[in-house]
């Protein structure tokens, strides 16, 4: 049966709340408050019970996909099990209750935390220094490429383009072209690399830097990125590393060991943050010491006043590029990534670093036969199929995702990176059982049966989800999310 609006349930009269006898003098609000500020019409809420109210809630939360409910091996998004003791940490009432106008010396606890997270990210990526402000991974690109280009304004010369591999995220060009850059693509060559031949023949005076994923979009270690990071540096160019594909360098690698300038940690992936539905995030970025200078202010620091440490905002930082969040970044975020930093530590880093690599070469091995793999290459934590096979079937990559929800399953990535025609992008990440594996294994390969046995069953689904296949393309350039009400409501 479908899921009525909240709306559809409303009744004249019933409430699901109770408030106590106001213990003030009562007044009406139109003496208290500016006529301009005060509403025309009434607000047009829903009358709903509350067991309805919750019963309508626990429904949609059924209806919808999320980590809490099953896999969701989304490549390149590391959708990881969010732990519970976040949520508990992030909802006790000193943190959770706190003001972002409340005086420092009234936050101490909370300017800890965030010093101390920056300082943890900071030794995971062997960076110089990491700003907390970013408000997520595609804003942390902003950031650091707005650092590149003051740093390149401080020598006298912005310089005008950003290279980019042809197997970035989307929002790596997006991010270069807000910040001011004109894009140059750099090829990957038959192994899923950088092709150094491009990247040499494009490296000129005007490249302020290089924006590169390591592990990259198709699960393989840049294995050359030493000789990248000379090339750039020799050109006085920055290197630039979306932090993205880190679970599978935690503990193991440091992008500061490799010769980065730049990175953004993504906290709703490699820190166990909750991930997606608009917000909020947080993408803390760090930077080498050729940075450190117009970092974001203000910078969270300590000092030590009668023998005690005193934790500070300090925006006397002459070179920083100033601002780039309202206050000091999303803080309910950062105490859910510190309590995850903090409960694993380095060893318990490590471990998930190796068991996301474990996982994905474990699922890789079982599906090597049934699926093609055009990068046959040793992979890191996820790896890139494609459904090649199947479409000379008349079965799509698309269609195998659609299928694949019939099982309780959220379908992997697909159709990216753009290199792998008709792509399937699994990540396991390291949070998944073996049995879990093993289902989502026999699924896969049932699958790629029923498309050599019975394909018009693989294009007819899915069967078992609340809406079968709707129109995409459509639904995405006629987004109606508002109500409209029934004539008699109108009239009522």
């Amino acid at each position: 049966m479908k899921e009525q609006l909240i709306f559809e349930k409303s009744r004249t009269g019933r409430k699901g709340y109770t408030l106590p006898d106001a213990d003030v003098p009562v007044a009406n609000a139109s003496d208290l408050i500016p006529k301009n500020l005060l509403r025309g019409d009434k607000a047009e809420l829903p009358e709903v019970s509350e067991n309805e109210v919750v019963r309508h809630f626990i429904k949609l939360s059924t209806l919808n996909h999320h980590v809490d409910k099953q896999m969701y091996p989304l490549g390149s998004c590391t959708m990881k099990y969010n732990p519970k003791i976040n949520e508990k940490t992030a909802a006790l009432s000193g943190f959770a209750n706190l003001h972002p106008h409340q005086r420092p010396e009234t936050a101490q606890g909370a300017l800890k935390l965030m010093y101390e997270l920056t300082e943890g990210l900071r030794e995971v990526c062997g960076m110089k220094a990491v700003s907390l402000q970013p408000a997520a991974g595609s804003h942390g690109e902003l950031t650091g490429l707005f650092l590149i280009r003051k740093y390149h304004e401080k020598k006298g010369n912005p310089r005008k383009t950003i290279l980019v591999p042809d197997s970035a995220h989307g929002t790596n060009p997006a991010s270069a072209a807000i910040a001011g850059y004109d894009v140059i693509t750099v090829k990957s060559n038959e192994h899923g690399l950088t092709d150094m031949a491009d990247l040499k023949a494009k490296l000129n005076a005007d490249v302020a830097g290089m924006m590169i994923t390591n592990p990259n979009t198709i699960g393989v270690f840049e294995s050359q990125i030493l000789e990248i990071e000379k090339l750039l540096h020799d050109n006085d160019s920055l290197l630039y590393m979306d932090g993205a594909n880190m679970n599978a360098l935690l503990g193991v690698a440091r992008p500061g060991d490799m010769g980065f300038d730049v990175v953004h940690y993504n906290l709703h992936k490699s820190f166990s943050t909750p991930h997606g539905g608009g917000g909020p995030g947080c993408g803390p970025i760090g930077v080498s010491e050729r940075l450190v200078e117009f970092l974001p202010v203000p910078r969270i620091e300590k000092k030590t006043e009668a023998g005690k440490e005193v934790y500070f905002f300090n925006y006397d930082k002459p070179d920083s590029i100033g601002r780039m969040m309202g206050f000091f970044g999303n803080f309910g975020i950062m105490v859910r990534a510190y309590t995850y930093l903090r409960m694993h530590g380095a060893k318990g880093l490590r471990r998930i670093g190796e068991n996301a690599i474990i996982n994905a070469n474990y699922l890789l091995s079982q599906l090597r036969g049934a699926y093609d793999l055009p990068f046959d290459e040793p992979v890191m934590h996820e790896f890139c199929l494609s459904g090649d096979r199947q479409k000379a079937k008349g079965v799509k990559t698309m269609d195998i995702a659609k299928r694949i929800l019939d099982f309780g399953f959220h379908a992997p990535t697909v159709y990216f990176p753009m290199i792998v025609h008709e792509a399937i992008m699994i990540e396991p990440t390291e949070t998944e059982s073996k049995e879990t594996l093993d289902l989502f294994i026999d699924v896969m390969l049932q699958i790629a049966n029923e498309v050599e046995t019975n394909p018009e069953l693989v294009l007819g689904a899915p069967y078992t989800t609340p809406m079968k296949r709707l129109d995409d393309a459509y639904a995405a350039r006629n987004i109606n999310v508002k109500y409209t009400p029934k004539p008699e409501e109108v009239e009522a």
